[in-house]
């Protein structure tokens, strides 16, 4: 049976009787979304632009997409083509609304768990702020070589003017094709976008697709410095923890590693662990995500994390690249 915080998730892989119920109010959502669209589109609420190349990796479905990762690859490419990188995201989960750096030592409850987890291992300066113009500004002020930026998630905000929209889908596509909150779909598609990536069946769209793979690195490494093969842990009870959208797809993982899951604990997706009680028994060892563990290692600095890597096909960090220079024309 899904847990209450899955339910969503569930209901939107077919069109069954939930789905049907709420289709009227996805009418609406998608009303509303189409006249933001095109308020921006005639100008009345505005665009503004970074002054360098932006490229914006979001995704059309609610619910965890992979987006992440895909930022930090594109951004270590960039960064190996001899640019100048810099991240600006919106610091989702945060306790603060000002705008920010994210480094690599900066508490995830301050500017969000994402963005500490790319503050961390990207080597780029990140920023967050609301309206991520304003993260972009305050980057480029305090690394003014920065060359181009990567916006990770912001399809949606359009406030943000883009010169690469990459969108990325998991393996469950666009669902039932329901817009919320009948569906994953925040606004309809097909729709423009530059690129796709997606872990299932490619979606319908003109776009160019790439597929893209997900997978657990060998090693996990712990908040002390230490770092374990994850086959030398396959001969103890763990305890699994998630705090992520989809936390079934990381216990799946794990397990597929040969690895014995006496506990699987899923929590919401952003938690913040100020309320977690812990585990009942310290004997078992603690596996989370990296996501996780920005926020986990101040409790539990023995815990665990496993890195989350990702291929994508062959040809789309050329395809990236040309998308990058026919829009730097223009």
């Amino acid at each position: 049976m899904a847990s209450s915080s899955q339910l969503p998730h569930t209901a939107w892989r077919r069109r069954g009787p939930l789905a049907w119920a709420l289709w009227p109010l996805s009418l609406l959502y998608g009303a509303l979304v189409r006249l933001r669209r095109a308020l921006y589109a005639a100008g009345l609420l505005r665009r503004q632009h970074a002054g360098i190349p932006v490229i914006v990796v979001g995704n059309v479905i609610a619910g965890g997409a992979g987006k992440t990762p895909v930022t930090l690859a594109v951004v270590r490419h960039l960064q190996q083509c001899g640019l100048a990188v810099g991240i600006v995201s919106r610091g989702y989960g945060r306790s603060t609304q000002d705008c920010r750096e994210a480094r690599p030592d900066s508490p995830a409850d301050s500017v969000g768990d994402e963005p500490a987890l790319l503050a961390r291992t990207s080597g780029a300066p990140v920023f967050v702020a609301r309206a991520r113009i304003d993260a972009v500004r305050a980057l480029r002020a305090q690394y003014p070589a920065t060359q181009v930026i990567v916006c990770d998630d912001g399809l949606q905000h359009l406030a943000l003017a883009r010169d690469v929209e990459l969108c990325v889908f998991n393996d469950e596509g666009t669902g039932n094709g329901f817009l919320l909150p009948a569906g994953p779909l925040r606004e309809p598609w097909p729709r423009k976008v530059d690129i796709v990536l997606h872990a299932g069946a490619r979606p319908t769209g003109s776009a160019p697709a790439f597929a893209l793979q997900r997978r657990l690195a060998t090693h996990a490494h712990n908040g002390r410095g230490e770092r374990i093969a994850l086959t030398a842990l396959r001969d103890q009870p763990l305890h699994a923890l998630a705090a992520v959208a989809r936390p079934a797809d990381f216990f799946a993982m794990l397990q597929a590693q040969g690895l014995t899951l006496a506990v699987t604990e899923a929590l919401p997706d952003h938690y913040n662990f100020e309320s977690w009680s812990g585990m009942n028994s310290k004997a078992q060892a603690l596996i989370c995500t990296e996501k996780d563990a920005v926020k986990l290692w101040a409790l539990r600095p023995e815990a665990w994390a496993v890195p989350l890597e990702i291929s994508i096909a062959e040809g789309f960090f050329p395809a990236l690249e040309q998308a990058l220079s026919l829009s730097s024309k223009h």
